[in-house]
């Protein structure tokens, strides 16, 4: 870690985004801001605004709902530029001269969706020189796009559920195909956008007139949409974290979502708004699934290349089956996420989570590996 600060690493702290889950990510870099221990690291919190503008955080910004409002990073902070091969921020003014800030030994980006989750910030810090934390450019891309992250779990042995991918010029050319296809997989089905997550844009069809409708929701986040025949079963989740030097990837205990109130499913105002979601940790499974499971979880990280951390999601069905519905590259972070939650009831708090996966970034090598 030559290249390192001879004092303190400085960690940025990359949040916002330009996507509809611009504030779920502002809510988990609160709670990491809260939970990097400064003594150890120099931290810079950078705010990425709906329009793409990178800006210096000030102190004014708000990192938690306020009133049922959600936040919104803030767009007067100093403009930031990182560019290629320098590994160090710049700020500007409008017609100011830019002022170096430093080198950046580690990004945190604490982000999901597009613009963000997919690979693209990670392939703008590969090309900045700068160690990041989480998987890189195409385990981020796979990830995100669940119809090829099936095709990989699928084409490594993995149990994944019948689906459908439904590409915008076959919605505006081919419907009547389309239709057919999403009928094959019997009623009811669920839409959602093909590159989004925390849950939005999600919703349930029952018949043809439910399908086009939700269908048309789930375009207004992507207009690459994936729907999935509807499995009967409990949701079990398990975390992945990769291990430093050459030891594999450890999983956590599996928790069990449970959905409260008058949400049919894990949708966004569950998770993030009203709260009417509980997780039981660890999950109420017999112990050879549990062994199964955190097993499979793994092979779904490494079947990816996953680095850093991940969530794994599997239903687990009344006839004993574990079927894996997704893998996100990085989860939700707040300190109640459930990623970070599952890792608390294995013995890893917060911190140390957040220690754990900056220590992790920084030493991994920048560029291929």
């Amino acid at each position: 870690m030559s290249e390192q600060h001879e004092t303190r690493p400085r960690v940025a702290i990359v949040f916002g985004g330009r996507n509809s889950e611009h504030a779920v990510s502002i809510l988990g870099a609160g709670s990491v801001l809260d939970a990097i221990d400064r003594s150890r690291y120099e931290v810079v919190a950078v705010g990425i605004t709906r329009d793409g503008r990178w800006v210096l955080a000030s102190g004014d910004q708000c990192y938690a709902i306020e009133g049922g409002e959600l936040p919104a990073v803030d767009v007067g902070g100093a403009g930031l530029a990182l560019p290629p091969g320098g590994g160090s921020l710049v700020t500007y003014d409008a017609g100011g001269i830019p002022v170096e800030l430093g080198r950046v030994d580690v990004v945190f980006p604490v982000m999901h969706g597009p613009f963000a989750e997919d690979g693209t910030i990670q392939g703008l810090l590969e090309m900045a020189g700068v160690r990041y934390v989480g998987s890189g450019v195409l385990a981020s891309a796979v990830g995100m796009d669940k119809g090829y992250m099936k095709a990989v779990l699928a084409a490594s042995g993995l149990p994944v559920g019948a689906y459908v991918v439904v590409r915008d010029r076959d919605w505006r050319i081919d419907r009547d195909r389309v239709l057919k296809e999403v009928q094959d997989l019997g009623w009811p089905v669920f839409v959602k956008p093909a590159r989004a997550g925390s849950s939005q844009g999600i919703s349930k069809a029952r018949d043809l007139g439910e399908l086009e409708r939700a269908v048309d929701l789930a375009r207004e986040h992507d207009p690459k949409v994936l729907v999935e025949a509807a499995v009967v079963g409990r949701e079990i989740e398990c975390a992945v974290l990769e291990s430093p030097g050459d030891e594999p990837p450890r999983a956590s205990l599996p928790g069990e979502v449970l959905i409260e109130g008058d949400h049919e499913f894990f949708d966004f105002a569950a998770k993030y708004i009203g709260q009417d979601m509980s997780l039981a940790v660890p999950a109420d499974i017999p112990a050879e699934v549990t062994e199964d499971l955190r097993a499979m979880a793994v092979r779904a990280f490494e079947a990816l290349g996953c680095e850093g951390l991940a969530r794994v999601d599997f239903f687990y069905t009344p006839d004993g089956r574990l079927i894996l519905n997704e893998i996100n590259t990085m989860p939700g972070f707040t300190s109640m996420s459930v990623a970070p939650q599952l890792w608390a009831a294995t013995g890893l708090s917060y911190a140390e989570l957040v220690d754990r996966l900056i220590r992790l970034a920084l030493e991994r090598s920048p560029g291929l590996r």
